[in-house]
């Protein structure tokens, strides 16, 4: 068995959490990698990782891996609450299943996971959970209103369950991205709102790189117990807003 501890890792297949479980696993930690497609995560070919095809929203089924990846690894010290959803639109044009399916993935499954770690690293007196917000949790931006409203409260909770956890020795961090080179637009159609997004990426000279991302997880993280990066916000030198 590794002597690193065990680093949790949701919605790891692309983007930014695939980068992370790569960063974390070149600093030689064992992986428990979440996300609802399974190929992608296999692609990574990467050691000591227990792979879940899960959907974050289902608690039962990351409680389940969690208990395989602690039994294989050891408890987790790290959970990076990653998987989002990010749909761009006007509200009065916006499908309210997508309004839902992103409170649902970025803030209801957020807590739920935590929850099911929070315990073990309090008995144990330290551990850390990083969520993943954004500069939308920050600033409000045209046809943002939904996914601002989300990584609002997550910035939000993330500041509540720091001071809970902060007692018990426990970290929890807030990792915020302006413009990265990601997936995440994929639940936003074409029209006027994508390519208003497209052209400011351009503008600045594109986005940020998920690699870029998971630097900084792992420099907050790589801090002694006792330093807790509460807050950083990463983002191109360039972007203005």
């Amino acid at each position: 068995m590794t002597s690193l501890p065990l680093v949790v890792i949701t919605g790891a297949s692309s983007g930014i959490g695939a980068a992370t479980a790569r960063a974390f696993s070149a600093a030689g930690h064992p992986l428990l990698l979440i996300a609802r497609r399974l190929a992608p995560m296999a692609a990574l070919g990467l050691p000591e990782a227990e792979l879940a095809e899960a959907d974050v929203t289902d608690t039962a089924a990351v409680s389940a891996a969690l208990a395989r990846a602690e039994e294989r690894f050891g408890p987790v010290d790290l959970l990076v609450n990653n998987a989002g959803l990010m749909a761009l639109s006007a509200v009065a044009e916006q499908d309210p299943a997508l309004v839902q399916e992103q409170f649902d993935v970025n803030c209801v499954a957020l807590v739920k996971n935590s929850q099911l770690v929070l315990p073990g690293m309090q008995q144990r007196g330290r551990g850390t959970i990083v969520n993943i917000g954004s500069i939308a949790g920050k600033q409000l931006y045209d046809n943002h209103v939904v996914y601002n409203g989300t990584k609002y409260a997550v910035h939000a909770m993330t500041e509540g369950l720091r001071r809970e956890n902060a007692a018990h020795g426990v970290r929890v961090l807030l990792v915020a991205p302006g413009m990265v080179d990601t997936g995440l637009l994929g639940n936003t159609g074409e029209g006027d709102v994508l390519d208003g997004y497209n052209d400011y990426k351009k503008s600045i000279g594109g986005g940020l790189v998920p690699d870029d991302i998971a630097a900084a997880i792992l420099i907050a993280y790589q801090q002694p117990q006792h330093v807790s990066f509460r807050e950083i916000v990463v983002a191109p030198t360039s972007q203005d807003a």
